[in-house]
């Protein structure tokens, strides 16, 4: 990393003096053989929301640690946590001020040093968000960037000179007014934010900054982490001459910043650099605007990253209050086949930005959440790529559906909700879209037990806590063979011991069928039917010709086994089962 002379005396800066081993970091205990990172289940957990160690209302470091046990006990193989770098918090830690240092509402590098050799003794590998296609407008490298046009930081950022005019329209739906640029009045200019304002993004053109972030790379890296998911990276290569992008809006801006210039030749540096001198697993967020630039990323001749996930699976029925079945098989039908002879696919249904899983695709009233919520964990721990199970998922948490806008925290929903006042719109209509596909359903507190505030906190929470807490939960769940977490576990246990579940090939079957997803997987002379029933009525499926179930299921969430040519499905019942 080049050490910039003109930086102002005393100034704190990301440089490679800070660069050092992290003390106490504990490989030895995971075992790291070549492609671990295809067997694993990735655990996503959400820091601030999972357990809380001081009553501060927030969740921390100190509280992960608690619960290390617990996610032994689930049988997870690798956690992803979601950022805890020093961040103001504008988007709940996805602006990041340090990259090298701890947010003080999460801990200490202490803590998270502790975190790291806890996790490691159990087992369990540690992937960190890695968030550089923006920093926080508080990063020391844009303090100076904004100083002045002549600042050696000046080109970590993209900036447009307002004597050139009003620059070309760019898209934030982040930004109250969906502006992606910014007016900063210390050097006449304007800077870009795709996302939020106080989010200003990093110029990747430069050698010096990609530098940067190769160094803070190796830092974590050598700490004993296990590798990255890199956060909206499809985004970070960019024309710095800002060619016009007529009629952008919220549903063609993505595919419209995707896939920029040089994307793939940063990611070939990176790898060369950084992630070929580690046994690290690599995912980017984001895959390309289809499945042949889906390849491009994880081709392993290309040499880039290990796998990549898409949005089309979550982003099934996300304009609707319903969505069909044959859809969703459509999709992950098509990247299954994309990935079938090379590269490597990751398999999600929900993450921090999507509603909670059970409240989209399942059903989440009282009589059916449980073996919905079962349903799509079988789903996912049964498809062939790497398995990512949001915290919460395993016990079939749901959307929390605030009707109050003063109980929203998101900074996109909130901007979303200014915009729909500024201009005159309907904000209830608002309000009842943010209750089914909001980012806050899914960010509410982990609920532990039917105490007060389902033993997250003992203070007041950052995000008020479902009140289904007393029922749903994981101490009760914890006691019920029957339950959703309980299910969780023998599935995980079930891919564990059966590869064919990680490597077999995919066959759907009865692709038209509007209520039933089924396929086989079959590696050599194992073979297995998966039958999920995506209804909440019972369903009647004739067994295609040749397909001979043998013993008993593999993996069942109700009591009764279907059997015969024509299988009798229970409402959301997932069935398992061994062929000959």
């Amino acid at each position: 990393m080049l050490l910039l002379a003109a930086c102002q005396q005393g100034t704190k800066t990301e440089t490679a003096a800070t660069t050092a081993v992290g003390a106490g970091a504990d490989t030895e205990a995971v075992s790291k053989k070549p492609g671990w990172w295809k067997e694993t289940v990735v655990y996503q957990l959400y820091p601030r929301s999972f357990q809380d160690s001081n009553g501060d209302g927030i969740g921390d470091l100190k509280g992960i640690i608690s619960r290390l046990d617990y996610l032994k006990s689930i049988g997870v193989g690798t956690v992803w946590l979601n950022p805890i770098y020093a961040s103001p918090n504008d988007d709940n830690g996805y602006d990041i001020s340090d990259y090298r240092q701890i947010m003080p509402e999460f801990g200490t590098m202490q803590d998270f040093d502790a975190l790291l050799k806890g996790l490691h003794q159990r087992g369990i590998k540690l992937v960190m968000d890695l968030v550089v296609n923006h920093s926080s407008d508080e990063h020391e490298w844009f303090k100076q960037a904004r100083n002045s046009r002549t600042s050696p930081y000046r080109d970590y950022y993209y900036w447009w000179p307002a004597e050139k005019g009003t620059p070309p329209a760019r898209y934030s739906t982040f930004d109250v007014k969906r502006n992606a640029w910014q007016y900063d009045s210390l050097t006449k200019a304007y800077y870009l934010h795709i996302f939020s304002r106080k989010q200003p993004d990093l110029n990747w053109n430069n050698p010096k900054l990609r530098q940067e972030v190769h160094n803070i790379m190796r830092f974590w890296l050598d700490k004993g982490i296990d590798g990255f998911r890199m956060d909206a990276f499809q985004f970070v290569a960019k024309d710095p001459a800002f060619p016009p992008m007529p009629g952008l809006n919220d549903q063609n801006f993505a595919n419209a910043y995707n896939h920029g210039p040089h994307l793939h030749e940063y990611l070939q540096e990176i790898n060369r650099e950084v992630l070929s001198k580690y046994n690290v697993m690599s995912v980017a967020e984001g895959a390309g605007r289809n499945v042949t630039e889906a390849m491009l990323f994880v081709d392993p001749a290309r040499k880039e990253l290990d796998m990549t996930y898409h949005f089309e699976g979550t982003g099934v029925g996300s304009s609707s209050d319903t969505y069909q079945l044959t859809e969703l098989k459509r999709v992950f039908t098509k990247w299954d086949s994309t990935f079938a002879q090379k590269g490597w696919q990751a398999l999600d249904l929900g993450n921090h930005d999507q509603p909670r899983m059970v409240s989209k695709f399942g059903d989440d009233r009282p009589a059916f959440r449980t073996y919905s919520a079962q349903l799509l964990n079988t789903f996912l721990l049964t498809m062939r790529g790497t398995p990512y199970c949001y915290n919460g998922d395993e016990l079939g948490m749901t959307n929390i559906r605030f009707d109050n806008m003063a109980d929203y925290r998101d900074v996109a929903a909130l901007n979303g909700y200014a915009l729909v006042r500024s201009q005159g719109g309907n904000q209830a209509a608002y309000i009842k879209q943010l209750q089914r596909f909001s980012r806050d359903n899914s960010r509410t507190p982990f609920q532990w037990n039917a105490i007060a505030n389902a033993g997250f906190t003992t203070g007041t929470p950052w995000l008020k806590i479902n009140p289904n807490y007393l029922t749903i939960n994981q101490a009760a769940e914890e006691k019920d063979s029957s339950s959703v977490l309980n299910h969780f576990r023998r599935a995980i246990q079930l891919r564990d011991k059966h590869k064919v579940l990680v490597y077999g090939q995919y066959r759907l079957l009865d692709p038209a069928n509007p209520h039933i997803y089924a396929y086989t997987r079959t590696q050599g002379n194992d073979k297995v039917l998966v039958a999920l029933n995506f209804s909440s009525e019972k369903r009647t499926w004739a067994l295609p010709t040749g397909l001979v179930p043998t013993g008993t299921p593999w993996l069942n969430n109700y009591p009764t086994t279907p059997s015969g040519s024509s299988f009798e499905l229970q409402p959301w019942q997932a069935v398992v089962m061994p062929l000959l």
